[in-house]
């Protein structure tokens, strides 16, 4: 099978997913970008709130997708702590989220976890996303977005047999 049949059979499958958990997700065009910033000026007046997704591995090899916030910066050290890591966080390689979650680098998504059959990726949700009425993603492809409400990324997150780390970036990690 090549890769754009491949694609096609995920993005199919994500719909499928969605309507099943009850989720009526609607898409909307969403012009390839580059950066947040990038992507800022290009959506125009779309609804909700718009996040930035991180793919980070700890020493021992564990990998971490977080969803936040797209304005929020992070210290990857305390990212470590709060998260449960071991050590200092790193990026993944485009090849290795390929691999995982079956997007590319400028679609990541926590939306690509129903690809990781090994389960190998935990799901860290921003708590200041938790109260917001809607959160878009991109649903496997960079040139869309569509818009869940945070109880319904959870019960996502659920779905792929995962429990999904909430968590408050805005509090101190725990002491070491």
């Amino acid at each position: 099978m090549n890769r754009e049949t491949t694609d096609e059979t995920a993005y199919r499958c994500l719909f499928e997913r969605f309507a099943s958990l009850g989720i009526d997700a609607k898409v909307v065009p969403y012009p390839e970008h580059a950066t947040v910033e990038e992507g800022k000026a290009l959506r125009g007046a779309m609804a909700g709130t718009f996040t930035k997704n991180l793919l980070l591995k700890d020493k021992k090899g564990r990998h971490f997708l977080l969803a936040i916030h797209e304005d929020r910066t992070l210290d990857l050290k305390a990212v470590s702590a709060l998260v449960g890591g071991k050590g200092h966080l790193s990026f993944v390689a485009g090849e290795r989220m390929q691999a995982l979650l079956g997007v590319q680098p400028g679609a990541l998504t926590p939306l690509g976890l129903m690809q990781d059959e090994e389960g190998l990726v935990t799901v860290v949700i921003d708590a200041s996303l938790m109260g917001d009425a809607q959160l878009n993603f991109h649903p496997l492809r960079q040139t869309e977005s569509v818009g869940l409400a945070p109880q319904e990324l959870v019960a996502f997150v659920r779905s792929c047999g995962r429990e999904p780390l909430v968590v408050d970036f805005d509090t101190s990690p725990p002491a070491a």
